[in-house]
């Protein structure tokens, strides 16, 4: 599974940093959530892990490629 971040929709309300640290990280200065790690394939529960992250997003701006259907 291959993660990205829209820096143009999210607006880094950090949730899915708080959700998933070993992935998402909160860039200082910028208030946008960018990819600590771009790839999740390792690990089952990191990839379920990411993809609740992924829904509970409120801004709708990070997506997913690979993996299992994600």
């Amino acid at each position: 599974m291959t993660i990205s971040v829209d820096p143009d929709r999210c607006y880094g309300s950090g949730d899915c940093a708080y959700r998933v640290p070993s992935v998402f990280t909160v860039a200082d200065g910028f208030g946008a959530v960018v990819p600590g790690r771009e790839e999740a394939d390792d690990d089952p529960a990191l990839r379920e892990a990411v993809r609740e992250a992924l829904e509970a997003c409120p801004s709708r701006a990070i997506t997913s490629r690979g993996g299992d259907g994600a």
